[in-house]
């Protein structure tokens, strides 16, 4: 009997914690992870050298990881001196990977088995975008960074350019058991996802159980007085029927 297929998608704080949990199971996981960090460590590599932001999956890939020991610590040590000041060990170690074998697609699956990740992670999308998103009083931040440090809740979001979705996160969707949305900052971790037409049509159509999993508090700068219910109602926007249970 095969194992239970589960499909997260998220960012990458709260997709990780999520993980952690999940991988204690006998399960067969697929983590899909945005791409649309802007900041920090992520923000430079991504400007400096074109690639995609590695710091969501960084921690994506060390939750998965069959022993977060001395690997996993090696991956997240952040340096605090010199020129490397800020970034994390696993963002290089993901932008020379990029780079040796020209795909941060294979710099993944490579990161992958050096950790002994339990499951699958892919990016949702391999085009770089930026996050847009609309607040409740009409006005409009670009960026990732801007939007979660600016004030009052968010409307909508969505990706400029429109990037395809990786094929795999779109086949993950459809064959999973149990789709998972969040936990994780809702404008700016959950919904861009599903500001990806492919991986929103995938959601809607997806055959196995889809649960929305929201969040036990708002988060300021995007769901500021916002209940479960809005919270909920944001994500069928986006995905009309997606959600069978919300929890």
């Amino acid at each position: 009997m095969s194992r239970p297929h589960v499909a997260a998608l998220g960012g990458g704080t709260g997709l990780s914690s999520l993980l952690r949990g999940l991988k204690a199971h006998d399960l067969d996981i697929s983590a899909i992870v945005g791409v649309a960090d802007d900041g920090g460590s992520s923000g430079r590599l991504r400007r400096e050298l074109g690639i995609l932001p590695p710091g969501d999956i960084r921690n994506v890939l060390v939750a998965l990881a069959e022993d977060e020991s001395l690997m996993g610590r090696l991956f997240q040590y952040r340096f605090a001196d010199g020129d490397l000041s800020g970034h994390p060990f696993g963002n290089l170690i993901l932008a020379a990977l990029s780079q040796v074998t020209g795909s941060f697609d294979e710099a993944v699956r490579e990161a992958s088995r050096v950790l002994n990740v339990k499951g699958r992670v892919i990016p949702g999308a391999l085009e770089h975008v930026r996050l847009w998103a609309e607040r409740e009083d009409g006005s409009e931040a670009c960026g990732e960074t801007r939007i979660a440090s600016g004030t009052g809740a968010c409307r909508r979001v969505w990706l400029d350019p429109e990037p395809a979705a990786h094929p795999e996160a779109i086949a993950a969707v459809a064959d999973a058991d149990l789709v998972l949305l969040g936990p994780g900052s809702l404008f700016t971790s959950v919904l861009p996802h599903l500001a990806v037409a492919e991986i929103a049509g995938a959601v809607r159509t997806a055959p196995g159980l889809r649960v929305y999993v929201c969040n036990v508090m708002t988060q300021p700068g995007e769901t500021d007085g916002m209940d479960a219910a809005t919270h909920l109602d944001r994500v069928l926007e986006m995905a009309p029927g997606g959600v069978d249970v919300g929890v």
